[in-house]
């Protein structure tokens, strides 16, 4: 039995903001099938905020427990190379894409192991929703390429709820919308939903609502047809059949629009939170309740009718050209920013709660520096 030193950034589940680093000593075997990870770099968005406040009614707490009462993991998306292994089908070296906490490291016990990657067979994981379960070996991901690693670990976890998203609204008809009401319009996931309509569903008309600081940035990307500020949201005269789309989480705001449009609001779907940490669905509103939409279930059902591969086909052509869009020399939307050390990442985490990152600044922690 050997043991790895783990440094761990830990989270106060009751106030997001606060955050402090410890080391803990970890045993393993590789002979028992363990593999350790050195965890590299990965992205750390208001997606992660998204995880930390729904941690315990979405369980992303569970995935990497802390043993410490009142503190969690949180986790992010991003690379780590095998730093400790006896497994055929995982040298050390291999460099793998997944889902892990924010700490130098990670024991796994790799099962399901193929081409492709593996999955965590951890028993505390099996539990838990196998998407985030599973590792992607980069060296047999077609949508993988090495100057793209932190476009990737920015956009993929993001852009697959994006994805899904618009294939679910889609999928609905729109509940019969013909208006598309976006808040945290400058959030990557709501632009890249609105990039993945404008491409497929021109015909739907998308408005992105925004605070009135980001109303420039949010219409120099070009995927929304209208750009209102949240003061602006109850003074539209025109109300057609509409469906609000919320990343912000703000009961405020759901209020405000429930209220203005009235019955002219067909649907209303709760994707994140960029501005509260409960479920929204808990309060009171007039019109439609608001309906949680969780990703998994979306891919569950592609998967089930065109089979996985096909759908991963499809996937990565589409974040392939996503990428390559939000990249682009001339415009890019995102300005990759690295952020070095756990001890930094606090000072980002508490700027992305307070609300003070810029749009455009896609920030990526480099943990093995």
């Amino acid at each position: 039995m050997s043991e790895q030193t783990i440094k761990r950034f830990l989270t106060n589940k009751s106030s997001i903001g606060e955050t402090r680093i410890d080391e803990v000593t970890a045993p393993y075997s590789c002979a028992d099938g363990d593999v350790v990870l050195a965890i590299q770099h990965g992205a750390v968005t208001a997606n992660n905020i998204t995880y930390a406040a729904f941690g315990d009614a979405m369980q992303y707490w569970n995935f990497f427990p802390t043993n410490l009462d009142g503190w969690g993991h949180m986790p992010f998306w991003g690379f780590a190379d095998v730093e400790q292994s006896q497994i055929d089908g995982m040298a050390v070296g291999e460099r793998f894409y997944g889902y892990f906490p924010l700490a130098s490291h990670l024991i796994v016990k790799p099962t399901r192991i193929s081409k492709r990657g593996f999955f965590d067979g951890a028993i505390h994981r099996q539990v838990l929703v196998s998407a985030y379960n599973q590792y992607s070996r980069c060296s047999e991901d077609s949508a993988y390429s090495p100057e793209h690693e932190h476009y990737q670990s920015l956009m993929r976890p993001l852009f697959i709820t994006s994805y899904m998203l618009a294939d679910f609204l889609a999928d609905k008809d729109f509940f019969g919308a013909k208006r598309l009401l976006i808040s945290s319009a400058s959030s990557k996931t709501a632009y890249g939903t609105a990039y993945c309509l404008k491409q497929d569903h021109p015909g739907i008309e998308l408005v992105g609502l925004t605070s009135t600081g980001n109303v420039g940035f949010v219409e120099s990307l070009g995927c929304y047809d209208a750009v209102q500020s949240y003061d602006d949201v109850t003074k539209a005269a025109d109300l057609p059949s509409s469906l609000y789309v919320d990343f912000s989480g703000s009961n405020t705001l759901r209020g405000a629009i429930h209220d203005h449009y009235g019955q002219n609001l067909v649907y209303d779907c709760f994707v994140g939170s960029t501005a509260n940490t409960t479920f929204s669905g808990s309060a009171n509103f007039s019109g439609p309740r608001p309906v949680f939409f969780f990703a998994p279930d979306q891919i569950q059902k592609r998967n089930d009718e065109l089979g996985g591969a096909e759908v991963t086909r499809r996937f990565n052509a589409a974040q392939n050209a996503f990428i390559e869009r939000i990249s682009n020399k001339n415009s890019p939307w995102i300005s990759v920013t690295e952020v070095t050390g756990l001890a930094n990442a606090q000072t980002l985490i508490a700027d992305i709660v307070g609300g003070k990152v810029d749009p455009q600044s896609g920030n990526v922690v480099m943990i093995a520096s």
